[in-house]
């Protein structure tokens, strides 16, 4: 007898529809991870973003007037006052928010070192949302 039975054939079918569902989820789960780094990134841009607008503000500011855990007033050096805070699960300038409504802000805070004859004064930031946190110590120069 010659060609092929209808239980070899069966068999290549299932071997081709097992094969097909494993190279389906594997793709499936290569785009899963796509997105998941996608977010991060998008995290990072966020806090990267509103870190650097703090710094940019305090560098250049000539004193920090007052600094909790969650804020700080400065005042700038034509002698406008500014702030910044940690209000709820974003980060804001004034009333502005600074992150983006698409993430949130799972940890904030702020701490404050006065400056000595040869310090200058230092605003901490620490920010964390979702894995990303980022840390920074900000000098001011007028001192």
């Amino acid at each position: 007898m010659k060609g092929i039975s209808l239980i070899e054939t069966l068999i290549v079918i299932g071997v081709f529809a097992v094969l097909g569902i494993l190279s389906t989820s594997a793709v499936l789960l290569s785009l899963k991870g796509s997105n998941k780094g996608e977010s991060q990134i998008k995290i990072r841009e966020n806090l990267d973003y509103a870190v650097s607008v703090i710094e940019r503000q305090l560098i250049n500011a000539s004193s920090v007037t007052s600094c909790t855990s969650t804020s700080v007033l400065y005042q700038d050096s034509l002698g406008a006052g500014g702030s910044f805070s940690c209000t709820g699960d974003y980060i804001a300038s004034g009333s502005a928010r600074l992150t983006s409504d698409e993430i949130t802000v799972s940890a904030c805070s702020f701490s404050c070192t006065a400056g000595t004859a040869s310090n200058p004064p230092k605003v901490a930031i620490d920010v964390q949302a979702g894995n990303v946190s980022i840390s920074t110590e900000i000098n001011l120069r007028t001192y």
